[in-house]
C-alpha cells in the first residue's frame, strides 16, 4: 500500500485530519471518544495527539510531518559559507552517576567542578574549555542522575561529540544507555571512556562486549567507536582520550561562519540579585560581543555583561565558545536559541512576533498528547496532587517537572502544576497554595523569612530541597497519602446460631456451634440467612459454658456477644461468618 504523508504545522483540526486519513469524520471522532475525548469536528489536535490517533486506527501506511513554522530566531540550518572557518569541537560528557563524568573532568581542568553540587552529583550543564595541542576543547559536564534525563538530552543536542563515561567494574547501566541513544539521536559522534581501569574487578574486554550489545562496536573489533580505556582518578590515558576527539573532530571538518550575526543556544538562566537575569549561552556562529542585541525566543536583551567559564570578563566569543552573559529582560528558555539583530526595536520585534507564535501554536490546539494519554490512564475517581515548582535555573525546573510527570501512579493520581517559576520562594507562590491544598517545592532557592511565616500563617506547606531525588521521594510520599488505603479481609471461621438470647438495637447475645476455623473477640461476623446478606457485627465477648474464653474453635458450642450499628434480627438457624478486616496504606 502506498505510504501516505501528512504535514502538521502546531495543530490540525478533525474534520482536516479525517479528510487527510480518507476516513469519516464519525469515525475519526468515534475513536477518540473511545479514548476518553469529546470531540468536535473543529476541534483542534496537536501533532502528537494526531500521531497517537493514527496508531490507534493502525495506519501503518501514514507518516506525519512537521510542517515548518519556524520563526527567525529558531532557523539555525543555513548552508556554511566558502569563508566558514575551523571552530573548536564541543564535547558532551555522558554517563551512569557515579562513573566518574565528573572527575573526568576535574582532573583534565584540574577543578573541583562538582564543589557547588548537593548529594555529590552534578545537577547542571555546566561548559568548561581546556586547550590541547594549542587547540580548544569545550566540555559540557552533563548530570547522571536518572532524574536530569531532559538535561542529558539538551546537553546531547548541543554537541558534536558525546564521550560516554563507563566505569570498568560496573559495566552498562541504564544511563549509560540513555546517554547512547542520546548522542545517537542527536546525531553526534561517540567516543567511550572506560573508566576505572585501576579499580579492582575491573573488566575492559567484558564492558567491550557490553557495550557491542548495545550498537557500539570498538574499533578494536572492526567496528567504529573509539574506545580509550582510562583511570581519570590517576590521571591514565586522558592525553590519549583528549588525542582521539581532536582526531575525531579534524574528520568531522567541523566548521562556522564568523561574518554573520552571533547566533547560538542557551544552556541554562537564572536570576540573581543585583544583576537580574544571568544566561550561560554556547555560540555555534558569528561573534558574540557586549552592547549587542540578542534575541532568544519570545525574550531578547542588550549583552550588558560577558564572561568565560572561569569569570573573567570577556569582550567577545567566537563559534564553540560557552559564555556567561547578562542583560536579558527576562529570563529565557531552557535550549533556546538565540541570534543577533541590529538594535532594540527589531529585538522587541522579534521577540514579540516569535510570543504570538508560540501562543498561536498553544492555543490552537484544543486537544494536546498530554490531554489525551491523561484522560486514556487516568482512572475516574483519581485523586489530584497540587505541587508548584521553583528552582534556580529553567534546567533544573524542567528536571523536576519531567520527573514528577514520571512517577506511576497508576492513573490513581493526577499532577497538577499549579505554576513553576526561577527564583526563591515569594509571596505569590503562597497566595496561589492557599486553600489549594497545595505543595510548594523549592530546589536550589531559599524561603525568606517572612515568605516562611506567610506559609505558616496561611496552611501553606513549603519543602526546599538540594538534591533531586529527595525531592522527589519526597512528593511521592504525598501522591502515596492520597491513595485509598488497601482493605484486606481474610475469612476464621462459621457458626450455626441454635439459639438466640438478646436483640437489641446494638446488641445480640447469641448461642451456636463453630462448624469451621474459629471464634474470638475483636472478629468482625458477617450475619447471613439463606445466602442473604443481613449485616455486620463485631464480637465483643466468647463464652463457653457460661464462662468467658479466648475463642471458641471448630466442634464447640458457646456463646457470643455481638456489637452492631444497626438492628439485625437474628434467627436459630443463620450463620455467622468470622472475618478480620486490615487496613494498609498502599505505595506506588
Amino acid at each position: 500500500m502506498e505510504e501516505k504523508t501528512i504535514q502538521i504545522a502546531g495543530s490540525i483540526t478533525v474534520d482536516e485530519l479525517a479528510t487527510a486519513l480518507g476516513l469519516s469524520v464519525t469515525e475519526l471522532i468515534g475513536t477518540l471518544f473511545k479514548n476518553g475525548i469529546v470531540a468536535t469536528i473543529n476541534q483542534r489536535l496537536d501533532y502528537e495527539t494526531a500521531s497517537i490517533i493514527i496508531d490507534e486506527l493502525g495506519l501503518k501506511n501514514v507518516k506525519l510531518e512537521r510542517k515548518n513554522t519556524s520563526t527567525q530566531t529558531s532557523d539555525f540550518h543555513r548552508e556554511l559559507s566558502d569563508k566558514a572557518v575551523t571552530r573548536s569541537p564541543v564535547v558532551a560528557v555522558m554517563g551512569h552517576v557515579d562513573h566518574g563524568k565528573t572527575t573526568l573532568l576535574d582532573t583534565l581542568l584540574n577543578k573541583k567542578t562538582v564543589e557547588g553540587e548537593a548529594g555529590g552529583i552534578t545537577q547542571h550543564i555546566s561548559a568548561y574549555q581546556l586547550k590541547h595541542d594549542d587547540r580548544l576543547i569545550t566540555f559540557l559536564d552533563t548530570p547522571g542522575h536518572e532524574a536530569f534525563a531532559a538535561i542529558r538530552q539538551h546537553g546531547a543536542m548541543l554537541t558534536d561529540i558525546v564521550v560516554i563515561v563507563v566505569a570498568a567494574d560496573d559495566g552498562v547501566k541504564p544511563q549509560t544507555v540513555e546517554a547512547i541513544n542520546f548522542a545517537k539521536s542527536a546525531n553526534a559522534k561517540i567516543i567511550v571512556a572506560i573508566n576505572k581501569i585501576d579499580r579492582e574487578g575491573a573488566d575492559i574486554q567484558r564492558t567491550m562486549a557490553d557495550l557491542s550489545q548495545h550498537g557500539l562496536q570498538p574499533e578494536e573489533w572492526g567496528g567504529d567507536i573509539i574506545m580509550v580505556p582510562i583511570s581519570a582518578k590517576k590521571n591514565q590515558n586522558l592525553e590519549k582520550l583528549l588525542d582521539m576527539i581532536l582526531l575525531t573532530a579534524d574528520i568531522e571538518e567541523l566548521k562556522a561562519d564568523v561574518d554573520i550575526p552571533a547566533e547560538g543556544l542557551v544552556i541554562e538562566s537564572h536570576m540573581e540579585t543585583g544583576k537580574g537575569s544571568v544566561v550561560n549561552l554556547l555560540v555555534t556562529g558569528g561573534e558574540l560581543k557586549t552592547g549587542e542585541f540578542i534575541v532568544a525566543g519570545s525574550t531578547y536583551g542588550k549583552v550588558r555583561t560577558m564572561l568565560d567559564w572561569k569569570g573573567k570578563p570577556k569582550g567577545k566569543a567566537t563559534p564553540s565558545t560557552p559564555v556567561t552573559i547578562t542583560g536579558f529582560k527576562e529570563l529565557p528558555n531552557f535550549g533556546d536559541r538565540f541570534i543577533e539583530v541590529k538594535d532594540e526595536k527589531t529585538a522587541r520585534k522579534m521577540a514579540l512576533l516569535n510570543a504570538q507564535n508560540i501562543a498561536n501554536e498553544s492555543a490552537s490546539a484544543n486537544v494536546t498528547s498530554s490531554d489525551l494519554l491523561r484522560m486514556m490512564n487516568v482512572a475516574d475517581n483519581s485523586k489530584t496532587f497540587n505541587v508548584i515548582i521553583k528552582g534556580d535555573v529553567l534546567g533544573s525546573v524542567t528536571s523536576v517537572v519531567d520527573s514528577l510527570k514520571m512517577i506511576d501512579t497508576k492513573g490513581e493520581i493526577t499532577l497538577n502544576i499549579v505554576s513553576t517559576g526561577v527564583g526563591d520562594i515569594n509571596e505569590n507562590d503562597v497566595y496561589m497554595a492557599a486553600g489549594g491544598n497545595t505543595v510548594v517545592y523549592g530546589f536550589n532557592v531559599s524561603v525568606p523569612i517572612n515568605i516562611s511565616k506567610m506559609a505558616a500563617r496561611d496552611g501553606v506547606p513549603i519543602r526546599t530541597y538540594r538534591v533531586i531525588y529527595e525531592l522527589l521521594d519526597d512528593a511521592k510520599h504525598e501522591m502515596e497519602n492520597l491513595l485509598d488505603a488497601e482493605i484486606i479481609e481474610e475469612d476464621k471461621g462459621e457458626m450455626k446460631v441454635l439459639g438466640v438470647f438478646r436483640t437489641e438495637k446494638t446488641n445480640i447475645i447469641a448461642g451456636g456451634e463453630v462448624l469451621k476455623g474459629d471464634a474470638k473477640p475483636g472478629f468482625l461476623v458477617r450475619v447471613v440467612r439463606n445466602k442473604e446478606f443481613l449485616g455486620e457485627a463485631e464480637v465483643t465477648s466468647v463464652q463457653k459454658e457460661k464462662i468467658d474464653v479466648k475463642e471458641l474453635t471448630a466442634g464447640e458450642t458457646g456463646g457470643l456477644a455481638l456489637k452492631t450499628t444497626s438492628k439485625i434480627d437474628l434467627q436459630i438457624g443463620d450463620r455467622l461468618k468470622f472475618f478480620t478486616r486490615e487496613s494498609r496504606k498502599r505505595s506506588l
